[in-house]
């Protein structure tokens, strides 16, 4: 039954029991009949009205689940636009456009790093393997930046991380404990030799340029790899 005629025959039935009181009859019957049709007609109403009302909690709840759901597929389709499959880390455009922000509003310290020999690891042992080191690589990062700083992934074997507000000094401290973190004890996933990293860091002051920032800190990178690998060095 839909809602128009619901209330038409409600109506009706209201209708008829007003002129049975306004005839001024004295027949009981009459009365009683009137009170009858009003009763089952408004049992009538009072079932139907919660029927409607619970279709409509039903469908609030349904609204209330999709929405929910949609919220958390577009969290998902976010965290994957940023992020590396691999890894979890920042993805190369996400960790650039932190680095941006942060030079809008602070000093930053920027760490650039890669795995040395990583290519002989991945021909020698196999992409599998190699993708464990670059998982158990950015642990190790994680592990000692405690929280501090972000992390991105640059490349195949190539990171950056942004430690805002931190001076030079400090930061080449930082790098020489990630250093250690990963040279000092076996890969679970390469126990038949080690891994090695090779770190280039520049300081840019607030309102600084990025690229610019990159570029030294990736020539210091470069001056890393051709000195023996292993180490860290910083921008001149």
């Amino acid at each position: 039954m839909s809602d128009v005629d619901l209330f038409e025959a409600e109506t009706a039935v209201l209708t008829r029991a007003t002129q049975v009181v306004a005839s001024g009859a004295d027949e009981p019957e009459q009365y009683r009949q009137a009170l009858e049709e009003l009763v089952k007609s408004y049992g009538r109403l009072m079932r139907e009205s919660r029927r409607l009302i619970a279709r409509s909690d039903r469908t609030e709840r349904e609204l209330n689940q999709l929405n929910s759901k949609l919220q958390q597929l577009t969290d998902e389709l976010d965290y994957k636009a940023r992020h590396d499959n691999l890894t979890g880390a920042l993805n190369r455009g996400a960790i650039f456009e932190r680095a941006h922000h942060f030079l809008k509003k602070t000093s930053l310290s920027l760490v650039v790093l890669d795995i040395d020999f990583f290519k002989r690891i991945n021909d020698e042992f196999g992409h599998p393997t190699g993708d464990a080191v670059i998982r158990e690589l950015v642990n190790r990062l994680r592990n000692t930046l405690n929280g501090e700083g972000e992390i991105g992934r640059v490349g195949g074997e190539e990171f950056t991380i942004l430690l805002p507000g931190v001076s030079l000094d400090a930061a080449v401290v930082i790098a020489e404990e990630i250093r250690l973190a990963i040279v000092q004890e076996v890969f679970p996933c390469l126990p038949s030799r080690p891994v090695t990293s090779s770190f280039g860091i520049s300081w840019s002051d607030v309102g600084a340029d990025f690229e610019d920032a990159y570029a030294r800190a990736d020539a210091a990178l470069y001056k890393a790899k051709h000195g023996g690998r292993n180490r860290v060095e910083r921008d001149a």
